[in-house]
């Protein structure tokens, strides 16, 4: 396991700040070491989990690098990446709302009510239903985006209007 303490966390404020909102969103989702459930299947525990009570799903060297790569996302890469996910005839209206929400930024906090990703998931942990990579995966983000949309709209065109009439959705 990397040695956080002797690390070089002034160069990298937006990484620290990031792993510690990634193990505070993550400790609700998490269970207790030695209970098994689908999310400890995918688990990778650090080495003192017992003693937190918690697993995490990723390896926090494997974080530090994985949030290393989703920084060099630019925002044409991950329109071209929703497109896939996206009907064309939705194809406005999620990018309207993407676009008013975050910029396409990955990693986008609003520091009022915290919500977070490209989305503006609140709270964020409810991406965790599309994977445990919602924190640093646009992947990951835009799928879960996309699902809330029709789920709770029944489509991005109709969440756009919603987000027209109230700036928020």
């Amino acid at each position: 396991m990397p040695d956080f303490a002797h690390s070089d966390t002034r160069r990298h404020p937006l990484r620290v700040a990031l792993l510690g909102l990634f193990l505070a969103a993550v400790a609700p989702l998490t269970v207790a070491v030695g209970h098994a459930d689908a999310r400890t299947d995918i688990a990778n525990p650090i080495a003192d989990a017992s003693s937190i009570g918690v697993a995490l799903p990723v390896n926090p060297s494997e974080l530090i690098e994985l949030i290393g790569t989703a920084q060099r996302y630019t925002k044409p890469a991950l329109q071209t990446v929703a497109r896939f996910i996206v009907p064309g005839d939705q194809w406005d209206s999620f990018n309207q709302i993407i676009t008013h929400e975050s910029n396409w930024e990955v990693f986008a906090i609003n520091p009022t009510s915290g919500a977070y990703g490209l989305a503006q998931a609140l709270p964020a942990h409810k991406m965790f239903s599309e994977g445990p990579d919602w924190m640093f995966n646009p992947l990951t983000q835009l799928r879960w985006a996309y699902r809330y949309m029709v789920q709770r709209y029944g489509s991005p065109n109709a969440a756009w209007d919603f987000w027209q009439a109230h700036h928020w959705y």
